[in-house]
């Protein structure tokens, strides 16, 4: 509470998980969820599934970052399955606000 009033946002980094493209650490994102302003975590993304699980456990509040694991830096994860991932999460969005 006391840091988000010196911020616009927070980045988050899942340290222990980090790089290694290995599932993402679930209890800090149940944290990140309840923060007071935007928070973007990352760490240990490796598929859309991951990214999924973010927006479950963190209420659609915590957005999140992929590394190592996208194609355009050598992972298996191809960037244009995120972008049509992101793409389909904005309509679901715009739909319900509508």
């Amino acid at each position: 509470q006391d840091l988000a009033k010196h911020c616009d946002e927070f980045l988050v980094h899942g340290v222990d998980v980090e790089g290694l493209q290995s599932g993402i650490e679930e209890p800090l994102v149940r944290i990140l969820a309840a923060s007071p302003i935007p928070v973007t975590y990352a760490g240990g993304v490796r598929s859309l599934e991951d990214m999924e699980r973010i927006r479950q456990l963190g209420d659609g509040r915590v957005d999140a970052t992929i590394g190592s694991a996208l194609d355009i830096f050598g992972g298996a994860l191809l960037y244009s399955d995120v972008l049509s991932w992101h793409s389909e999460q904005q309509r679901s969005k715009r739909a319900k606000c509508e």
